[in-house]
């Protein structure tokens, strides 16, 4: 055992004396992070949990759960009357998305699927709050063979990015604050939504205006925006943007095109309360596809990426390590609702 200022060393496992979070969870972070750093190796053995916790001054439980959460994810093994050892050699993934919706789980989901058991996806969200984007990023360095991150616009968090080795770096969903040399999946705010609301002209034509859901909490990319006024001039379209979702009044005769899960609901609402039938007496198309969609109302138009195919994509950059850079296609959804 070496002892330096607050931190403790005992067979390759460093742990600092951390005020925030379960003791028990840093410690088996510490314990990947030793293997993936080489400091531990497959075989290793690990000290008893009575001497651990004698040497860290942490409880027994604390050193037991540690280890506990280790055994099931396979990370080391028990051997009876001998004690623990490193089992294998893991990853830990790095994932930061920016929010949990339901079209964040189809991605994660399809990501995790297609990992390697022995690889695992720590997944963290930042809310487009710079500083907690910089906090857990930096509080994570070392600990990680891979980064996935979906990026923003906010003080500090290109230069934060910057941090990260490129080369073990996909950035994705939106290809801004990119570092060279780092890989990207991410999708088109701006020309495929042109070929969408192409691809739909005939039944927007149906409607009398076409108003775009742009609320003030969104964080959607304004091109998108950009993109819509320029369709609706060139097509003759009568539209207008709503900015203001306190003011938000479903008017007949009206299509919507929305990026809020959340203005659908307000929508879906009132058409209830002022008996408009979707899909004749006013319009909606929601941005972003999900698992329940198609069964809502009798089906939400959406118009979407493909979120599977980028979770299965970045599983393929994590557990092949190539450079990547590709725009995944988006497409209109037609259901009821339009």
């Amino acid at each position: 055992m070496a002892q330096n200022g607050d931190d403790i060393q005992i067979n390759g496992i460093t742990l600092q004396n951390a005020t925030s979070g379960p003791k028990y969870k840093a410690l088996a972070d510490e314990i990947v992070a030793a293997i993936n750093g080489g400091r531990l190796h497959e075989g290793d053995p690990l000290p008893s949990v009575k001497a651990l916790s004698s040497q860290l001054s942490v409880s027994p439980e604390t050193v037991f759960k540690a280890y506990s959460i280790l055994k099931e994810q396979g990370t080391i093994q028990s051997v009876p009357s001998k004690g623990f050892y490193v089992a294998n050699q893991i990853e830990k993934v790095f994932v930061f998305l920016d929010t949990f919706k339901a079209y964040k789980e189809v991605l994660y989901d399809a990501l995790t699927k297609n990992l390697p058991k022995d690889i695992i996806a720590d997944v963290n969200f930042h809310h487009y709050k710079p500083e907690i984007f910089r906090k857990l990023i930096e509080e994570s360095m070392g600990k990680y063979s891979k980064w996935i991150i979906m990026p923003f616009e906010g003080e500090g968090v290109k230069e934060t990015i910057d941090q990260i080795d490129p080369e073990k770096l996909l950035i994705i969903d939106w290809n801004i604050c990119k570092p060279e040399g780092a890989s990207v999946i991410y999708q088109d705010f701006g020309e495929e939504l042109s070929k969408g609301l192409n691809s739909v002209l005939h039944l927007l034509k149906k409607y009398d205006e076409v108003h775009f859901l742009y609320p003030e909490y969104t964080q959607h990319p304004y091109v998108s925006v950009d993109v819509f006024k320029k369709f609706c001039e060139q097509q003759g379209i009568c539209y207008k943007v709503e900015t203001d979702s306190t003011q938000f009044n479903v008017q007949r005769g009206v299509a919507y095109l929305s990026v809020s899960d959340r203005m659908l609901g307000h929508f879906l609402q009132q058409c209830r309360d002022n008996k408009l039938k979707v899909g004749e007496d006013v319009g909606f198309i929601s941005y972003n596809e999900t698992p329940m969609k198609p069964f809502i109302d009798r089906g939400i138009t959406v118009f979407s990426t493909d979120f599977q195919l980028l979770g299965k994509m970045a599983a393929d950059f994590v557990v092949k390590g190539q450079h990547i850079e590709h725009c995944i296609p988006s497409k209109m959804i037609i259901r009821e609702s339009l």
